[in-house]
């Protein structure tokens, strides 16, 4: 059996951490979910800069929208809520065959606003609105200031998927704001039913970063623990969430559960299995976004096992072993979420430097 197809049987959604205008048109997003199974796709500001400034894709809008003197932010969301919308209309067959259980195309607030509450919270507003498809979900920053706004956001039914979790003592927080949420929405009197969220904890990075500090501490026995360690504490902390009695109120009323979506799951060092991020972390009601090559990887050699269910003792073990080698992951996941920030940030104003010069380009051209 394809063992991407497996993945789905043992209760594991997998995302494509990709897109392209090319992608969608030319049928092969449509492929994936047909021999796949693929269950959705999640987008960032990296993924749009490398689509948007490579080639001549998106030219034929491009064109016309630089003629109007609409600036570089203005085309760069026409052209990816374009894509988005385009996605979510392949995608919306799944959808309907789920119920709204799968089947969601994700587009990010702009990284700039990973620290401003009210002004996520009216993007994000605009942004689903815009989108208008009831399978998009909105990427809001799990940041401090990032919980307020996705609180308010499900209580007004709009899809969330809080993405750079790192910290389990923050996604504990983004719990509280999804439950939060939930309740807000359920004593507006409104059905729950069709509100979506995921919950994205990223991974690799976090053995990037801990493997180097174990290098400078001789401790090679540790390496590659921490971020499987951490994911894995992370699952166990939404298994008590959907059993707890606050959530089963909540369900009762049409509730979906919040799957964790491991994210950040190609394998950074060349010395881990390629496919170790998703073998490792495969359970039920939970989410597995990926890159075309890590798809590709995990189609061809890909082992399929409950491996979230796994002895759970073992994860708290291994970050006790961390922090008893001096490795401080309250200290790591703190970087690692400033890093996140600036990294969108970064690629965001990358990316509207490039359409702005595209634009000069064109008009200069036309």
């Amino acid at each position: 059996m394809n063992p991407l197809l497996a993945l789905r049987q043992a209760g594991q959604s997998v995302w494509l951490d990709f897109i392209t205008r090319r992608f969608i048109s030319e049928g092969k997003l449509k492929a994936l979910i047909d021999n796949d199974g693929l269950g959705g796709v999640t987008s960032n500001p990296t993924i749009f800069q490398k689509a948007m400034t490579g080639g001549t894709d998106y030219d034929a809008e491009f064109i016309p929208l630089a003629k109007q003197d609409k600036n570089a932010p203005d085309i760069f969301w026409a052209l990816a809520i374009k894509d988005i919308q385009s996605a979510c209309d392949v995608f919306r067959p799944l959808y309907d065959k789920t119920n709204g259980a799968d089947g969601y195309v994700s587009l990010e607030v702009n990284p700039h606003l990973a620290r401003d509450s009210q002004g996520t919270l009216e993007e994000a507003r605009q942004l689903f609105k815009r989108v208008a498809r009831p399978n998009v979900m909105i990427k809001i920053p799990g940041t401090k200031e990032g919980l307020p706004a996705i609180e308010q956001a499900l209580g007004e039914g709009i899809n969330i998927n809080i993405t750079l979790i790192f910290a389990l003592e923050r996604y504990q927080e983004v719990i509280n704001a999804w439950l939060a949420g939930l309740e807000r929405l359920a004593a507006s009197g409104k059905p729950l039913d069709r509100v979506a969220s995921v919950a994205s904890f990223f991974v690799s990075r976090v053995d990037s970063l801990v493997d180097g500090m174990l290098e400078k501490k001789g401790n090679k026995a540790l390496q590659g623990k921490a971020a499987i360690a951490n994911a894995k504490e992370a699952y166990q902390m939404f298994l008590k969430t959907i059993t707890s009695a606050r959530f089963k109120a909540l369900q009762a009323k049409g509730a979906r559960v919040q799957r964790p979506l491991w994210a950040s799951t190609s394998t950074k060092n060349p010395n881990y299995r390629d496919v170790l991020y998703v073998e490792e972390l495969i359970g039920p009601d939970t989410v597995n976004t990926v890159p075309p090559a890590t798809i590709d990887a995990f189609r061809d050699h890909g082992q399929v096992r409950q491996s979230l269910a796994e002895k759970p003792e073992t994860s708290a073990k291994a970050l006790a072993d961390l922090k008893a080698a001096g490795i401080d992951m309250k200290q790591v996941t703190q970087q690692l979420e400033d890093d996140g920030v600036k990294l969108f940030a970064e690629s965001y104003d990358a990316l509207i430097a490039s359409l702005e010069q595209k634009r000069q380009t064109l008009k200069v051209a036309h």
